[in-house]
């Protein structure tokens, strides 16, 4: 009897896990989000380069071709502050290699985070070193090539497996080819420009397995580049592009009508948190891009930010 009582209370438990409410969302229409990061993508080779899925996506999109990165212009470290929210020296992930032994930030990533607010989360990145992304339990599906980079063929495959398996409620992909192929040729190259359309490719097969009506989709970059490299002080290596699109997202707007506001990369962990619901932990660096959604400046009531923020000193001001 007492072990059918437990059994009883168990199963109840579940069922009522299973139908609790989700995070409080500004745009209730958003259930997912896929973020894309093209290594590399340097804006203006966007804007120039054979890429139609995203030139067409821009009519749709709030988007920005002046967005900035971190300070340290490279993969990893600028990465990590894209999924964490904060600087390097705060997330302590400062080098751009793979350690004999993973380490992973000081700081929560926002799959940790959207695993504790209830969604279901998964990564596909084309770099080995992204293993620092890949927390124990914080991902429900993922890859990561034990090879150093992978084409970014290999990443579109692996990636419509992901979404062929149930559609994550958040999903990061990273094509790492145009970072890869720039190394080798140069940005800007005949070389690097074909590898851009090809990726531009695959994120069309992977837009079409989304549904629109429900998912935010955010281009992004972690860094550009010049010649054959990248890194800091250099504003051809700083600059990235940032799109954005979805329900309730504004349709063709370039954000740089806001003058005063520069978009950091620390911000997309911001924003989806934000779109998501997802409450903040203390000392972010990001603030949430709000001029994004339709009518927040006439409703700011409709759109509350996420549950008890706490910013840290904000950035890109």
């Amino acid at each position: 009897m007492n072990r059918f009582f437990f059994i009883l209370i168990g199963v109840l438990g579940f069922v009522s896990w299973a139908q609790a409410d989700p995070p409080p969302r500004p745009v209730p229409a958003i259930h997912k989000v896929l973020i894309i990061s093209v290594d590399g993508l340097r804006p203006d080779l966007l804007l120039r380069g054979n890429t139609p899925v995203l030139h067409a996506m821009l009519p749709k999109s709030c988007f920005t071709f002046w967005a900035r990165t971190t300070d340290l212009a490279i993969t990893l470290p600028s990465h990590t502050s894209m999924l964490t929210g904060v600087a390097p020296e705060k997330h302590g992930i400062t080098w751009n290699s793979d350690p004999p032994q993973v380490i992973y930030p000081k700081v929560p990533t926002i799959f940790q985070l959207a695993k504790k607010a209830g969604y279901t989360t998964a990564m596909v990145a084309g770099k080995s070193k992204f293993a620092a992304l890949a927390l124990p339990g914080s991902l429900d599906q993922s890859f990561v090539p034990h090879e150093t980079a992978v084409k970014d063929e290999r990443v579109c495959e692996e990636a419509l497996k992901v979404l062929s398996n149930g559609k994550p409620d958040l999903f990061f992909v990273h094509f790492p080819e145009p970072d890869v192929m720039a190394h080798q040729r140069g940005w800007g190259s005949r070389e690097h420009m074909e590898v851009i359309a090809r990726t531009d490719r695959c994120i069309g097969e992977l837009l079409a397995k989304i549904d629109p009506a429900s998912t935010v989709v955010l281009i992004t970059a972690d860094h550009g580049g010049a010649g054959y490299t990248h890194g800091a002080n250099d504003p051809r290596s700083a600059h990235i592009p940032w799109i954005i699109q979805g329900p309730g997202i504004q349709e063709g707007m370039d954000l740089t009508l806001y003058a005063s506001r520069t978009i950091r990369t620390e911000d997309t962990f911001v924003t989806i948190c934000f779109l998501l619901g997802i409450p903040l932990p203390e000392g972010i660096d990001g603030k949430p891009v709000t001029q994004i959604l339709d009518d927040l400046q006439l409703n700011p009531q409709k759109y509350p930010a996420p549950p008890s923020p706490k910013f840290g000193k904000p950035s890109g001001q």
